[in-house]
């Protein structure tokens, strides 16, 4: 009987050294994948630390082996295209045809499976005479054009014929069409009080959800226009894409949210904001907080605007 207990002893004690060196290898293993958030160069007052850090979180971007992020780079088609292969599952809706490659892309290329991703996904083509270019860097426009063709968010096709009106002319025309006589509108005053009073502050009319559909519902060169200082250096072909992703509060605009700078090269912090905005868009990941500095550079239209207070 002693025997057994001594057998039946040892084993358990075992049993326990085992379950231990497992757990602990367990742990070490995560510990060894976990991602990295925190960068040397990414301090917590930089201004698209939040993207970068929630992007980090995910593994859909990652630094180098310093320690360091290096924000301020600028992203090439090839680093681009994986990127988008991290952050986005999305169904091929073409296809690449058996032994078509792209003449600048070897076959052993670091970026060939993303890179084909991101053409069968819709996100990116290449270049006429079957070349990608993938050491070219990516524009702030091209990035967004890229993510609303491969998400499918761009907007009809007569939103993007409208042409841009310059913004004076708008103004003017805006300030004629409101032009109302002082005196009728000392007359008017008694029944605008009394509506008002009659109506909660916060109440939601159906007045109101006109005006926001509205909004929602102008011309893409309307939106681009109230929307952009330098409206008028947007590509045509790309107006579209931009009103789509204003409205989704994809685009962020750093140091000037009115300012797009849509030629300028991305930088990785730019695509990082992008990208993550984009997912907040999808409902994929947590919006930035409120008072956080980084939220002040998301680029709203007016309705858009009035949800967020």
């Amino acid at each position: 009987m002693t025997q057994l207990t001594k057998l039946v002893s040892a084993g358990a004690s075992l049993l326990t050294l085992n379950l231990t060196v497992l757990a602990v290898g367990a742990l070490d293993t995560y510990a060894q994948s976990s991602p990295v958030t925190s960068f040397s160069d990414v301090q917590p007052n930089y201004w698209a630390q939040p993207f970068i850090r929630g992007l980090a979180a995910r593994n859909i971007v990652t630094g180098y082996p310093d320690g360091t992020f290096r924000p301020e780079q600028l992203v090439d088609r090839d680093e681009f295209a994986a990127i988008i292969r991290q952050a986005f599952d999305r169904p091929a809706i073409r296809q690449i045809e058996s032994g078509a490659v792209y003449k600048d892309i070897p076959a052993n290329y670091w970026a060939t499976r993303p890179i084909e991703e991101a053409y069968q996904q819709g996100f990116m083509s290449g270049y006429p005479g079957g070349y990608f270019r993938p050491n070219q860097s990516v524009s702030k426009v091209d990035a967004i054009v890229a993510l609303n063709k491969g998400l499918n968010l761009t907007t009809s096709a007569s939103a993007v014929t409208q042409r841009v009106v310059p913004q004076k002319n708008m103004r003017k025309a805006a300030k004629r069409r409101i032009f109302m006589p002082f005196g009728f509108t000392a007359l008017m005053q008694p029944l605008l009080i009394s509506k008002a009073q009659a109506v909660p502050v916060n109440a939601v009319t159906s007045s109101t959800t006109d005006k926001q559909a509205a909004i929602r519902n102008r011309p893409a060169s309307f939106i681009i226009t109230n929307t952009y200082a330098d409206a008028n250096k947007i590509p045509q072909y790309a107006v579209g894409d931009v009103a789509a992703a204003t409205k989704k509060n994809i685009i962020v605009n750093y140091p000037n949210p009115k300012v797009l700078n849509p030629s300028k090269p991305a930088t990785r912090a730019e695509v990082s904001a992008l990208v993550y905005q984009t997912l907040v868009s999808q409902g994929k990941i947590e919006p930035v907080a409120i008072n956080s500095p980084a939220n002040q550079y998301i680029v709203r239209t007016p309705v858009n605007n009035q949800n967020t207070q």
